[in-house]
């Protein structure tokens, strides 16, 4: 993303020298006596042309705070226990056997034996507490639940096929709670018509296939198909909670919706939805209008969200496939929400195994993100994870393979993990003021793949202080624009930070407004040398930015070497690379060789060997590191 554009001239100029002398690993030349070369010691930025101090520096930009690092510790249990209890209870379906109300469905007919039901024209209507058995086929009929009796409605489905073309076949209008319970071995199904006949024509509800004004639990050990033609397949108006079954929902709008909560225990959840996914969306009450998940298997094609709450998403199990609104490539509306899962106030993932392939973000908060543990694999037409203001990842193997925009908020803390993004555009962005990320759909700019999504999916307004805290993990990047892009501050303290940036001047392996200060892990990026960065003179740990005379082909080796011969560095850029960004524990005051080419053994992950022995190619330059920051051939550093 260009973000200096006073220096737009002065750029355009430093490209055409710059690409003048590419091409090929022989385009590269000893370093000229009249190039820049910096080194930056304690309290001083030294440039041939200028001296400014760190208090300089700090004072025009914001000081990194190392303390609010630790923000947004989040974890699920935390999460729910900020909204109201459920009705959830184990005994709910747990049937009493013993006081069974029977109901036969005869395609036309109903036919009952026991208390508590009243049988009409065209419904059956339950009106006590108790447990009533389901069995046969039903045409253009309807169960109704009806009763003010205290105590709990049990409804065994036990192989049933109910139609009703002109409205909800099975509808709970009035009760305590309710709990569907579907038999053992049995296969259950409940289709509805896409036109409903109302009693009073200013009403529109019920609106799904199973409709619910009272708390209802959905469990059991058989199967459920669910086709909601009308609008919605399952929804309560109350709390929903799904403790088990094979359930399958097709639906025009929403898959399953409960209003309070939506709380899955178990299960195997098959959705097919026109509108969202798993929906809870009550608007009232902050504390309620959340979905929490602890297990199940889910497999989710929605044309918006897949997952979507009005306050909190908490998962802290389960297995997920996700796709929304047509997949990473798909086009959706600029006012359309098609995201992977979406909570408006707080995402919190505690475990799980998730596949997301999203139009829209792939996991998105309106305020706080948490990453507790899991593994994901995300495709996104937009930002893979986002959040507007932070978020906070500890642990867990993240792989981004297609995003616009991978990692995204306006405050971003990672403790750990495992992560691997690939982006078009900024791989980490730190976006502080509104962003205008999400600003492109269609066809990607400057020869950069197609993406997604909508016009200003992400559009957002912070008014604090940016950061991003690198406090562990392995983090790589490959990135079409930024690899790490901060409208603020970077604090590095530990972890493995390796960037493929980008081949185009304009962007840069590292982007940041105010200062970065390293004291500790290993970082390693490569990119283009138009607008190049190395970390702040206040850091306390040793960094290098070479900035070479020409364009290294990708997968060319790269060695930095003491003067004794002991590698710290051998690593092969995936891309054309123009400068080199290093900094290591082991980065201490003393002579250094840069060499390129030649051969190397040992183990490599994206690029970089480990445990190797390298054999030296082209000597490219020697430098000496006497203070915390060296700037070899140029280069820009706050």
């Amino acid at each position: 993303m260009i973000k200096k554009g006073t220096l737009l001239f002065i750029l355009i100029i430093l490209a055409v020298i710059i690409l003048t002398g590419c091409g090929s690993e022989a385009s590269l030349l000893a370093v000229p006596d009249d190039q820049v070369v910096a080194a930056v010691a304690d309290n001083s930025i030294q440039t041939n042309s200028e001296s400014a101090s760190t208090d300089e520096v700090v004072a025009v930009n914001n000081t990194v705070s190392p303390a609010s690092g630790d923000n947004t510790q989040a974890s699920v249990a935390e999460d729910l226990a900020e909204n109201n209890p459920t009705h959830m209870d184990a005994s709910d379906v747990v049937i009493d056997s013993a006081a069974v109300t029977t109901i036969e469905l005869n395609g036309g007919t109903i036919a009952v034996e026991g208390e508590g039901v009243t049988v009409s024209t065209d419904q059956a209507v339950i009106t006590a507490a108790g447990t009533y058995r389901l069995s046969g086929r039903l045409v253009d009929k309807q169960i109704v639940v009806d009763t003010v009796d205290e105590g709990m409605v049990q409804l065994i489905l036990d192989g049933v096929d109910i139609t009703n073309s002109s409205n909800a076949p099975i509808a709970i209008m009035e009760a305590t709670e309710v709990a569907i319970i579907l038999a053992s071995d049995t296969e259950n199904r409940v289709t509805d018509g896409s036109t409903y006949i109302f009693e009073d024509p200013e009403s529109d509800e019920p609106n799904a296939a199973i409709y619910s004004t009272a708390d209802l639990t959905i469990g059991g050990d058989g199967s459920l198909v669910v086709t909601g033609n009308y609008n919605d397949g399952i929804t309560s108006k109350d709390g929903l909670v799904i403790r088990g079954g094979a359930i399958t929902v097709n639906a025009v709008d929403d898959g399953i919706r409960g209003k309070d909560y939506l709380v899955v225990k178990d299960g195997q959840l098959v959705i097919n939805a026109g509108g969202d996914g798993l929906v809870a969306d009550n608007e009232e009450d902050a504390a309620l209008g959340y979905i929490a998940i602890e297990g199940g298997v889910f497999t989710i094609t929605a044309g918006g969200d897949a997952i979507q709450a009005q306050t909190d998403v908490a998962i802290s199990g389960g297995q997920f496939t996700l796709t929304s609104g047509g997949g990473s490539t798909g086009q959706i509306a600029a006012d359309d929400s098609a995201k992977g899962i979406k909570g408006a106030v707080s995402v919190a993932i505690d475990g799980g195994t998730f596949v997301i392939d999203a139009a829209d973000d792939a996991i998105h908060s309106n305020s706080d993100l948490v990453i507790n543990d899991g593994t994901f694999e995300m495709a996104s037409g937009d930002d893979a994870i986002h959040a507007d203001l932070t978020l906070t990842i500890n642990s867990g193997d993240i792989r981004i393979t297609q995003s616009y925009e991978g990692i995204e908020s306006a405050l971003i803390t990672l403790n750990g993990g495992d992560i691997e993004v690939v982006a078009s555009d900024d791989g980490i962005n730190v976006a502080g003021g509104t962003d205008g990320s999400g600003m492109m759909a269609g066809p990607g700019r400057n020869g950069r793949p197609a993406r997604g999504g909508a016009p200003n999916q992400d559009t957002f307004t912070y008014t604090g202080d940016s950061y991003l805290y690198l406090n562990g993990g392995t983090i790589t990047v490959d990135a079409g624009g930024d690899g790490i892009d901060v409208n603020g501050a970077i604090e590095m303290t530990a972890g493995l930070v390796l960037v493929n940036g980008p081949t185009e001047q304009m962007n840069a392996a590292l982007d940041y407004d105010a200062a970065f200060n390293i004291s500790g892990g290993y970082l390693v990026m490569a990119g283009s040398a138009g607008m190049a960065q190395a970390p702040s003179g206040s850091s306390t740990q040793n960094s290098v930015l070479i900035n070479l005379g020409g364009t290294l082909p990708g997968r060319t080796l790269v060695n930095i070497q003491d003067a004794s011969g002991q590698s710290l560095l051998t690593f092969a850029p995936s891309k054309a690379s123009q400068s080199i960004l290093f900094s290591s524990p082991d980065l201490v005051s003393g002579d250094y060789t840069l060499y390129y080419g030649g051969d190397a053994s040992g183990t490599t992950e994206a690029g970089l060997y480990t445990d190797s022995v390298y054999t030296p190619g082209t000597a490219y330059t020697t430098f000496t590191v006497s203070g915390v920051t060296t700037i070899i051939g140029g280069g820009a550093f706050r």
